[in-house]
C-alpha cells in the first residue's frame, strides 16, 4: 500500500525521499525518481514525513525508538500516519509530537493496493485545521476524496477500525450467504451476480464476493493476521468506550479459525470460506 502511495507522490512530480527496513522494496520507487533513504533520519528531513506500517508495534519503533521520527523530524514539519493502529497509539502521537513541537495528522485510508496505485483511495483525516490545510494537496494526489472527521487524530483511526469491521462483517456474511444456497442447490456466481446486480450493487460486495465465490485468496491484497489485527483493536476500542459488538466477537474468533489452519497469510476474505466448509462443501 505504501509503495503505491510513494509512486503516486513521485509521479506527481514532488520530491521524494523513501525508506524501508527491506531496502530492496525502495528500487522500484528510486527507479521513478525518489531519492533512498539509508535511514530514518535522513526521511525526516522534509517538510511532511508519511508513515504506512503494518501495526502499533512497527510505528512505535520508527517512531520513539532512538534515530527514530520523533527524534529526527523539524519542528514545524509534519507526521502523517495512514497506518491503521490502535485509538489510542495514535493519540499518545499526537501528544508526543506537540511536545517537540510537531505536526501530526492521522490519515488511515480505505482502499485496496490497486486503488493506492491509482489514486483512488479514500481517506479519512483528522488533526488540528491548519496542518490538514497544508496536507490537503498530498491527499488530493493519494485519493479521490479526503473526510476531514475530527481535530483530534485519534478519532481518525477510530473511524478506519470501525470501518473494516463493517468490511469483515460483509465479508463473513457473505460467505455464509453463499454456502446456504451452493448447499441447496444453486451456483454461488450465480447467486453474487443477483446481489450485485440488485440490492447489493456496490463494490465492497461485488469485489470480496467475487473473491469468496472463485475461492481464489492468494495472493493476498490484504492479508489475514492485518485483519485480524484491526478486529482485536476495534475490539479494544470498544471495551474503552463501554461499546458492546457482539459481532466483532466473532469476527474475532473466525480469524483465529482461519490462523489456526494455516491462513492468516491469506487475503482477509479467506473468512468468507469458513462457512462452506463448515457446510462440507470443501476441504
Amino acid at each position: 500500500m505504501g509503495s503505491g502511495m510513494a509512486a503516486r507522490l513521485c509521479q506527481a512530480g514532488h520530491d521524494l525521499t523513501v525508506y524501508n527496513r527491506s531496502a530492496e522494496r525502495l528500487q522500484p520507487l528510486i527507479a521513478q525518481g525518489a531519492k533512498g533513504a539509508k535511514n530514518i533520519a535522513e526521511a525526516c528531513a522534509a517538510d511532511v514525513v508519511f508513515t504506512m506500517l503494518a501495526d502499533d508495534a512497527a510505528l512505535e519503533s520508527v517512531v520513539f525508538e532512538t534515530g527514530g521520527i520523533l527524534e529526527n523530524l523539524q519542528p514545524g514539519a509534519i507526521h502523517v500516519s495512514c497506518s491503521t493502529v490502535s485509538v489510542s497509539l495514535s493519540a499518545r502521537l499526537a501528544q508526543a509530537h506537540a511536545q517537540k513541537q510537531q505536526g501530526y495528522v492521522a490519515a488511515p485510508v480505505f482502499g485496496r493496493p490497486d486503488a493506492a496505485a491509482a489514486g483512488k483511495l479514500y481517506i479519512v483525516a483528522a488533526g488540528k485545521p491548519d496542518l490538514i490545510a497544508k496536507t490537503q494537496p498530498l491527499f488530493d494526489i493519494l485519493g479521490q476524496r479526503t473526510f476531514t472527521v475530527s481535530d483530534m487524530p485519534e478519532k481518525a483511526n477510530l473511524v478506519k477500525l470501525s470501518g473494516n469491521f463493517l468490511i469483515a462483517t460483509v465479508i463473513e456474511s457473505l460467505g455464509e450467504a453463499m454456502a446456504l444456497v451452493e448447499k441447496g442447490g444453486v451456483d454461488r456466481h450465480q447467486y453474487l451476480d443477483l446481489l450485485t446486480s440488485s440490492l447489493f450493487n456496490i463494490p465492497v460486495y461485488k469485489n470480496y464476493g467475487a473473491m469468496i465465490a472463485d475461492r481464489h485468496f492468494d495472493p493476498a491484497g490484504f492479508a489475514a493476521h492485518l485483519g485480524q489485527k484491526d478486529i482485536r483493536l476495534t475490539l479494544a476500542a470498544a471495551e474503552q468506550l463501554k461499546v458492546p459488538l457482539p459481532f466483532a466477537s466473532i469476527l474475532r474468533d473466525r480469524f483465529l479459525d482461519l490462523g489456526a489452519h494455516g491462513g492468516e497469510n491469506l487475503d482477509w476474505s479467506a473468512i468468507g470460506s469458513l462457512a462452506a466448509k463448515d457446510a462440507a462443501l470443501i476441504p
